[in-house]
């Protein structure tokens, strides 16, 4: 059950980080991501590296739930079809927050 239980509370967690990301709120991206955005880019930058969070979130939460639906009905490919989801979710949020840091911090570093 915790294989379950630990991927959802995990994604929410990391949901909750993505949304407050994208209400401008830059503090959970590293320092200098911070400091070496201008301000009128913050609020731009927030919500991409928010929606990639949420993203990377989303895709955790489902893999929770199919690797519940796994559990219950004893069919592996519920817990495959989650592996597949996670794996796409978290390719297609990192790029999404690879690109933002790219486009207005100029480097990932």
């Amino acid at each position: 059950m915790d294989a379950v239980i630990v991927p959802i509370l995990l994604g929410v967690f990391i949901s909750i980080f993505g949304f407050s990301n994208m209400k401008g709120n830059i503090a959970s991206v590293h320092w200098y991501h911070g400091k070496r955005i201008t301000e009128e880019n913050k609020v731009s930058f927030g919500r991409m590296i928010g929606l990639g969070t949420i993203i990377c979130g989303v895709s955790i939460i489902f893999f929770g739930c199919l690797s519940f639906v796994a559990l219950i009905t004893q069919m592996e490919l519920f817990a495959t079809i989650g592996s597949v989801i996670v794996v796409l979710g978290l390719v297609i949020g990192l790029t999404l927050s690879v690109y933002a840091m790219m486009k207005y911090n100029k480097g990932i570093f």
